[in-house]
């Protein structure tokens, strides 16, 4: 991976070369006359090859339009492969649409508009390649690191364990270390920062700033990996680096010491352990985001005359709002609104799970829709817009989650994933009444999970729905036929 003026100049100058090769290859007599041949989109466009001055104008006009078009890429800063890729398409297509623009006005020298077309194509392929390229790392390649955490022992542990450069660390304005396991150090002194920059302290790193500053952190030094060094944290500080890793393809590590087995991968044998920030492989990932967008909106558009039934029966059987509206956690422990049909009286919400069968604040209509799981369809709105998935660990009400926390270890690992309507809990009857059971399902869904894995829940979650609406058709035909008697 390259960094600072070598990343600045080799990006500038790879974009220029690639967009002069990409004007040739439009230019060439052989590309023409086969894209217009076989393209539907050129099929009424006639070959043209430039020659000449107006060859060279052209490419360089083209050049200097790409060029400064992907000036934002020339910075060295973090970013996700994925994220490169499409902003750097998105760039090629400003740069096109500027060339067009310039062609509109006959200029003398323009770009022909099948030649226009082939070099966008072209550069929508290469440009991106080299963007990756240059970001990919390479096994010689030292890491830019920063330690970001609030125990200043376990700081100096992760420093002597690191083979990256250690740009600094992050910690909050007074630090005070506990004595890990198996370290013979004096107990360093707490750490006072005045706040006014940098400082470095008696274990030799500088201090880069406090916990707010590390997205600044990450751009401006162009970090690769960041080392989580923390004893304390709340949600916010643990989840909220870990999410700023996963925004810019940060990698995040932590000390094997204080490692878990569904924080790092079995394999990691290292020191410093990598933790899955992205766990689902980039392929999975689109086609379980393709499937969630084609399952909601489905769904939406069938069950839509169903929706106006249920809302007409909910507004007959009790006073209140039609929809409850309820705080839930997502990935990375953030909070989102989840709404569902109201199947309970507005007054007396607890955060203390309850069964079903105990609960009385549960109406007539509402015990229908949670038998038949439909009090759940507005939740495909949640799945469409990007706050949940269709398969992952159910999303629970923030004020119950402290509760769960409370009761059983190591809650907040079911964060790592996106929430889901459905998972794995869900189709084995594990309930938030039983935390340590749903955590063990939740967990063993976060090791496994693959778009795969996840069909084979959706399956078994309909199959089941239908079993429980078959059943309660069964049981109230047979009250009914008790009575008629």
């Amino acid at each position: 991976m390259i960094h600072g003026w070598w990343y600045r100049s080799c990006s500038l100058i790879g974009a220029v070369l690639i967009t002069a090769v990409g004007v040739v290859i439009a230019n060439h007599p052989f590309a023409q006359a086969l894209t217009t041949t076989y393209v539907p989109l050129l099929w009424r466009l006639d070959p043209v090859t430039l020659t000449g001055d107006a060859f060279q104008i052209a490419t360089w006009t083209s050049v200097v339009l790409v060029a400064g078009a992907l000036v934002p890429l020339f910075k060295p800063r973090p970013w996700r492969v994925l994220d490169v890729i499409t902003y750097t398409q998105k760039r090629v297509v400003v740069a096109g649409l500027a060339l067009a623009t310039l062609g509109y006005f006959n200029w003398s020298y323009r770009l022909p508009r099948s030649t226009l077309a082939i070099l966008i194509a072209v550069l929508l392929v290469l440009l991106p390649l080299w963007f990756v390229l240059i970001r990919t790392k390479t096994p010689n390649d030292h890491d830019r690191t920063i330690i970001v955490g609030d125990d200043l022992a376990q700081i100096e542990e992760i420093a002597a364990s690191s083979s990256g450069e250690i740009v600094g660390y992050l910690s909050p304005p007074i630090t005070y270390a506990d004595e890990p396991p198996q370290h013979d150090a004096t107990q360093p002194s707490p750490i006072v920062a005045d706040g006014s920059g940098a400082s470095v302290n008696d274990i030799g790193l500088p201090r880069l700033g406090g916990l707010s500053k590390l997205e600044t952190v990450l751009l401006e030094h162009d970090i690769d990996t960041v080392c989580l060094a923390y004893r304390t944290a709340d949600r916010g500080e643990f989840f909220g680096t870990l999410d700023l890793c996963h925004k810019h393809g940060v990698a995040a590590k932590v000390h094997r010491e204080y490692a878990d087995d569904v924080l790092t991968s079995a394999e990691d044998v290292s020191t410093l352990a990598r933790v899955d920030v992205e766990p689902w492989d980039p392929q999975d990932y689109v086609f379980k985001r393709l499937f969630d967008i084609g399952f909601a909106g489905f769904g939406l558009l069938v069950l839509s005359p169903l929706v106006v039934v249920i809302s007409i029966a909910i507004k007959l059987d009790s006073p209140g709002p039609i929809f409850y509206t309820q705080d839930r956690t997502a990935g990375f422990g953030d909070t989102f609104p989840v709404y569902k049909f109201r199947s309970m009286v507005p007054e007396g919400d607890s955060a203390a799970p309850v069964d079903d069968a105990e609960n009385d604040r549960i109406t007539r209509v509402g015990r229908v829709l949670r038998k038949t799981h439909m009090d759940e369809v507005p939740q495909l709105w949640s799945i469409l817009v990007g706050n949940m998935s269709v398969v992952g660990p159910r999303a629970a009400w923030t004020e119950e989650e402290r509760i769960l926390e409370q009761e059983t270890d190591a809650w907040r690992k079911r964060w790592f994933v996106k929430p889901g309507l459905t998972g794995l809990a869900q189709i084995n009857g594990a309930k938030s009444t039983d935390p340590d059971m749903k955590l063990r399902y939740d967990l063993q869904y976060i090791r496994k999970q693959s778009f795969w894995f996840d069909l084979t829940i959706v399956i078994r979650q309909l199959w089941q729905v239908a079993e429980d609406v078959i059943r309660m058709i069964v049981q109230n035909t047979g009250k009914i036929n008790k009575k008629g008697e």
